[in-house]
């Protein structure tokens, strides 16, 4: 989701609007129905959002799984779960998430996601972060912008 320039980076806008996001996220019909659930929670919470209001619109106008999950009206807070995504290079991984809610703003809340110790998503979380040290921060991220 970070690869595309557009700005804010959007995990929702990623899941429906890019077509990689299909294969990265293993379980992408729960991912897709998890994010219509916590933006339909939110549009109850902050009505008149306009950031929100525009984004549920161009995932509405630009993608039909989007609408049909939309048109359920299920609302869910997911705080804690299980998120399996491919990676590209290293194969898929199996993370532990819990949100955080910030105290300084409690608006904001902030996803940690975790491996279980000595697991091979554990192992390769670690393979990643050697690898991603030893990127040139000056040079394009063609082979991390896939990613």
């Amino acid at each position: 989701m970070f690869a595309n320039p557009r700005r804010p980076a959007n995990s929702a806008r990623f899941a429906f609007l890019d077509p990689r996001a299909t294969t990265f996220f293993i379980d992408w019909d729960k991912t897709a129905d998890d994010a219509v659930a916590v933006l339909r929670g939110e549009a109850g919470r902050k009505p008149h959002d306009r950031d929100l209001s525009d984004l549920v619109g161009e995932l509405s106008t630009q993608c039909k799984e989007f609408g049909v999950r939309w048109a359920k009206h299920d609302v869910r807070y997911h705080d804690t779960g299980i998120k399996r995504i491919h990676h590209p290079v290293v194969g898929d991984l199996e993370l532990t998430y819990e949100a955080v809610t910030l105290r300084g703003d409690t608006e904001l809340t902030m996803f940690v996601y975790t491996a279980e110790p000595g697991s091979k998503s554990a192992e390769v979380l670690s393979l990643l972060g050697s690898w991603t040290a030893t990127i040139d921060p000056t040079e394009p991220l063609d082979v991390v912008g896939e990613v």
